[in-house]
This record gives C-alpha cells, sequence and structure tokens, in this order.
C-alpha cells in the first residue's frame, strides 16, 4: 500500500500561462482527458483551473471567453503537499481546505497534482468514490 504522496500523484501536471486564453486551455484539458491545470509562469506556482472553473467563472461570467486570460479564473493555492509527504497529510489538508486537489512541490516547483479521488483509490478501492475516479472519462 502506498504511503507517500510520489506514489499516487499524477506527475508532469500540465502547466498554462496566466495570459492564455480560456478557450485554448479548455480545449487543452479537452484533448489530454484531464479536469484540472496549474497555471505557473515558468516554475512560478500561480493557480489552480478546474473544468468547473472553466465553467462557473469563464462561461458563466459572461464575456468573450477567447479574450479572457485563465489567469483571471484560477483559483487560488492556498495549500499544496511535497512528493515525500504522507497520504494522510493530504487528506487532512483537503479536510481542512475544503478542496478537491493539490499541487505537489519540489525544490520549489510543480512535480504532480494529488486529487481526492487518486487518495480513495489508494485508502479504499473498493467505494464509489473510488470506482468512479478510476472509470474512464466519457467525454
Amino acid at each position: 500500500m502506498a504511503t507517500k504522496i510520489r506514489d499516487i500523484m499524477t506527475g508532469s501536471p500540465t502547466s498554462v500561462s496566466p495570459e492564455l486564453d480560456i478557450v485554448t486551455v479548455a480545449r487543452a484539458m479537452r484533448d489530454e482527458d484531464i479536469g484540472a491545470v496549474l497555471v505557473a509562469e515558468g516554475d512560478d506556482l500561480k493557480g489552480l483551473v478546474t473544468d468547473r472553473d472553466l465553467v462557473i467563472r469563464g462561461l458563466a461570467a459572461g464575456g468573450d471567453p477567447s479574450q479572457s486570460k485563465i489567469g483571471g479564473i484560477a483559483s487560488s493555492v492556498t495549500a499544496t503537499v511535497g512528493p515525500d509527504d504522507s497520504l494522510d497529510k493530504a487528506a487532512q489538508i483537503m479536510r481542512e481546505r475544503s478542496v478537491r486537489r493539490l499541487p505537489v512541490i519540489e525544490d520549489g516547483r510543480p512535480v504532480g497534482i494529488v486529487s481526492i479521488g487518486d487518495l480513495a483509490i489508494e485508502e479504499d478501492s473498493g467505494s464509489a468514490l473510488a470506482d468512479i475516479s478510476a472509470a474512464r472519462s466519457n467525454g
């Protein structure tokens, strides 16, 4: 059983510039079949954008998504974990901060993302959340 974040995280996370438009990022997320991207300038993590952010803060807010910058809708990163942190630490942070994803930072740069689904699969592979998280995308 995995005990460290590095054992379950999604490595090599997709990062985008805060200057990219919402449509370009949405297409990248679709093409890569991912639900979140990190927003960064170089190794400097600026935020995180989920597919839900695209809808709620991007499309539903009005305006032209091909002109709106992704940096304007990114959620600020309130917490991170390191690759050698425990799964329990990640779960505790997610619970305390009410977040579903945490960037994984090593030597000051993003190296992965760990999600509540990743934890569910590892901790209780028979749970409904684990089943949903492990299932192939229907998109």
